[in-house]
């Protein structure tokens, strides 16, 4: 066997290391001279698509013009309430009456009871305008007097706030004897008897306002109790009680409505006037109120926002004040 080891091997020119296969062969073979060369052929104008002719404009339709969407049709506004007109006819208030009971004078000297009462009306009639300016309606002109038990003197103070009101200049009063039971405003102030709010209440052909007598006093007006029942407080909780309410205010938002009821702890309709009014006052005797009965008042009456309390019949002021006594001073 032939040793092929050593058989010699024809000398190889020196090949640059790092070259591939492809890249020797193509030294030795010249692969450029096989390819042929390209041939250049003369550019071709681009075709261009044929013109196509433009359409003839067409006329533009005149559009109509569109119809104003019509109005809505407006609520009718309801025509404002009719202002409430009371009786032309004018009676007169016995003064020397007022006098003996006590009570202010109208046109008489400044006393210290008419001081004291303008403090308490005032109050009042801030706390109504505030009433006004959360939208109270009606309810902002109503105060209500009560007290707990009778002989507490709540028909008295009634009657001073209302001649108190009487004198503002622009403000004016209606009075109402609430009081079904015992009525007592007409013989105090010396007035003739009529129809009043229980008759309105029970008759639904009466008109309230017609009910309501006029006085020699200006701004003072005077709505008696009306007849006598046994179910005046059934009457007071109808849905009517409200409607003869707004009455005696329509068309008037200066005119404040004054109601002495009767006693909270006596009688039912005070509780149930309570709930028309925005204002309650509960009258306190400084030498007969209890506290209980104070308590007991406050909570019947408690449908009302406001309750505030008057002592009534004090005869110490831990300040020492004397109302009405600056008047009479020379010095």
């Amino acid at each position: 066997m032939t040793d092929h080891r050593k058989i010699p091997v024809p000398d190889q020119p020196d090949e640059p290391e790092g070259e591939s296969l492809f890249e020797r062969a193509n030294g030795r073979f010249d692969f450029n001279t096989l390819i042929a060369k390209p041939v250049a052929f003369p550019e071709r104008p681009a075709r261009r698509a044929p013109a196509r002719p433009e359409p003839a404009p067409v006329p533009a339709r005149p559009v109509p013009e569109a119809a104003a969407p019509a109005a809505a049709p407006q609520p009718a506004a309801e025509p404002a309430p009719e202002p409430a007109r009371f009786s032309d006819t004018v009676h007169p208030v016995d003064r020397e009456h007022l006098r003996e009971q006590g009570l202010i004078v109208p046109e008489g000297a400044v006393t210290e009871l008419l001081e004291e009462f303008r403090i308490v009306k005032r109050q009042l009639l801030v706390q109504a305008a505030d009433l006004r300016r959360q939208k109270a309606g009606p309810m902002a002109q109503r105060v209500l007097i009560s007290s707990p038990h009778p002989g507490e003197g709540k028909t008295y103070c009634a009657l001073n706030l209302a001649l108190s009101i009487a004198a503002e200049k622009e403000s004016e009063v209606l009075l109402v004897d609430a009081d079904f039971a015992k009525p007592s405003i007409l013989s105090a102030l010396g007035l003739p008897g009529g129809p009043g709010l229980m008759d309105a209440l029970m008759d639904e052909t009466i008109d309230v306002a017609d009910c309501v007598l006029g006085t020699d006093i200006p701004g003072l007006w005077v709505l008696p109790a009306g007849d006598t029942t046994a179910h005046d407080s059934e009457y007071l909780s109808s849905s009517r009680t409200a409607r003869i309410l707004d009455r005696l205010t329509q068309g008037a938002a200066n005119r404040m409505v004054i109601f002495d009821s009767p006693p909270a702890l006596a009688a039912s309709p005070a509780a149930e006037l309570a709930k028309y009014v925005g204002q309650t006052v509960v009258i306190a005797r400084a030498d007969k109120t209890g506290r209980g009965s104070l308590d007991d008042a406050i909570s019947l009456l408690g449908a009302c926002p406001n309750v505030q309390l008057l002592l009534n019949a004090a005869q110490f002021s831990p300040s020492g004040r004397r109302f009405g006594s600056y008047y009479g001073y020379k010095g």
